[in-house]
């Protein structure tokens, strides 16, 4: 048992003041508003510090205080964790998405399951240095570049795993269906030779590779594997239904209507857009994240509504690509959950993404306070989108989650505790505790003890460096 005071925590019923809560087995057991650290205890020890915190940090009643906000811990819902390593690569010229799209190939086809996994652990860290407690992982880097399987087929999956193990962050392996190159007018194109690797070639081997992830992963508690349809421009109509009856019950993602060529294609040869697709096909639930969903009709918008999809915004990326914005107030007035990822990890800071949810709709909008900060809060922290339902929120029997929040910062000095999800940046992050387990205390991560002492930026640095080094 492990007991931790804060000043401030967000709960479910709003902003509450001197927090107490006891974690045991990686569970809040205690969740106790305008207490003292002490209410309750009888005396003697209970069980120290936890892992990852010295003694020093521990008071001597054994109650570690915690200064600052507490947050649940934030879901990263949609990654492509190799694309970190574009980063400050892609703005010369300006280019479009399709320019941007040759230089990931590029990367895509320099990484293997060592370099991987140095590149995905590096990356993990960073989002738990920013709160993250779980990502979403858009995975489809399946082959060897010239598209045969290594030996083991899911070696690259593998990879991530263990990444996010070490990282201390939760991880939904979304294996993605990646099966043709593109989609114009006259259909569907062959994948090129970029893509090879993306690809299984039909859904049949798709998903039996996909059912061996499955079972690899059974005893993982760390990883929730669910399953991604690319795009309607990589599987077809009549692929996208054998899909969704190879994933029963399981969290199913697809990017959607991103860029306004996937709508005009999808229109000219299906007379469908990518939701009526997607629709057509039975993949539309509740287990359903749409990723982008940004230019959507006014009928696509009921329809997710309708199904009790979810609508994963990513603003950072999606303003870095020139996508445009999505209609996320539209979406959630219509009854569609929210939620939020980093993509290509341009930036790595979920309050910028959910700020940006709320700022790009005062840009489209003229108006304030489209969406509320407790609805930008839910955005933030909604585990459920992948998979994990017993986390996003600081209460009795949920996972023992916790983020930190420094508020005598520069940016949050001053600001009101209740509001620091619009003041506060990555950097302003404390402490992270994942299922109990403390991941970063005093802003280190617990790797810098071990593999990066140099630091997190120094382990991202020498991860990504030989990507470029022939530039």
């Amino acid at each position: 048992m492990t007991i931790y005071h804060v000043p401030f925590a967000h709960l479910p019923d709003g902003l509450a003041r001197d927090v107490r809560l006891v974690e045991e087995d990686g569970r809040w057991v205690e969740v106790t508003a305008n207490a003292s650290p002490r209410d309750g205890l009888s005396g003697g020890s209970t069980g120290g510090a936890p892992s990852g915190v010295s003694s020093d940090d521990a008071s001597s009643d054994d109650v570690i205080r915690l200064d600052g906000v507490a947050l649940p811990g934030f879901a990263n819902c949609h990654s492509h964790a190799f694309h970190r390593a574009l980063r400050g690569r892609t703005h010369d010229d300006g280019g479009t998405f399709w320019t941007w799209r040759e230089r990931m190939y590029r990367v895509a086809a320099q990484l293997d399951p060592s370099t991987y996994l140095a590149l995905a652990r590096a990356v993990y860290a960073e989002m738990a240095l920013a709160g993250v407690t779980a990502v979403g992982e858009f995975h489809y880097v399946h082959h060897r570049p010239d598209g045969t399987p290594y030996d083991d087929p899911n070696a690259m999956g593998s990879a991530l795993r263990q990444a996010a193990r070490e990282a201390g962050i939760r991880l939904t392996l979304l294996d993605t269906c990646y099966l043709h190159g593109g989609l114009d007018t006259d259909g569907h194109a062959a994948v090129s030779a970029e893509q090879q690797r993306f690809s299984d070639g039909s859904v049949d081997a798709w998903a039996r590779r996909h059912a061996q992830l499955r079972e690899d992963a059974l005893s993982d508690e760390n990883t929730v594997v669910g399953a991604a349809i690319h795009s309607v421009r990589a599987v077809a109509r009549d692929e996208l239904a054998d899909v969704v009856a190879a994933t029963p019950g399981e969290i199913l993602h697809a990017h959607v209507s991103e860029q306004p060529a996937e709508n005009a294609a999808a229109l000219a040869h299906y007379q469908r857009t990518p939701v009526g697709l997607l629709h057509e096909a039975g993949a539309l639930s509740e287990r359903f994240s749409a990723v982008h969903a940004t230019h959507l009709s006014d009928d696509d918008v009921s329809t997710l509504a309708r199904a009790g999809a979810t609508a994963c915004f990513c603003p950072t990326t999606e303003r870095d690509l020139a996508d445009g914005i999505g209609p996320a107030v539209a979406l959630h007035d219509a009854g569609a959950r929210l939620s939020l990822g980093s993509d290509q990890h341009a930036v790595v800071d979920m309050f910028e993404e959910a700020r940006g949810l709320e700022m790009h709709e005062r840009l489209t909008s003229n108006e304030r306070g489209r969406l509320s900060p407790r609805g930008l809060l839910a955005a933030a922290t909604r585990h459920a989108g992948i998979g994990w339902p017993d986390a996003g929120e600081i209460v009795v029997g949920a996972r023992a989650d916790l983020v930190v929040v420094n508020a005598e910062s520069l940016r949050t000095a001053g600001c009101s505790p209740d509001q620091i999800l619009l003041a506060a940046i990555a950097q302003d992050v404390t402490d992270v505790i994942v299922d109990g387990r403390v991941v970063v205390r005093g802003g280190r991560h617990r790797l810098e003890e071990t593999l990066a002492p140099g630091g997190i930026g120094r382990l991202l640095h020498d991860a990504i460096d030989p990507f470029w080094r022939q530039t």
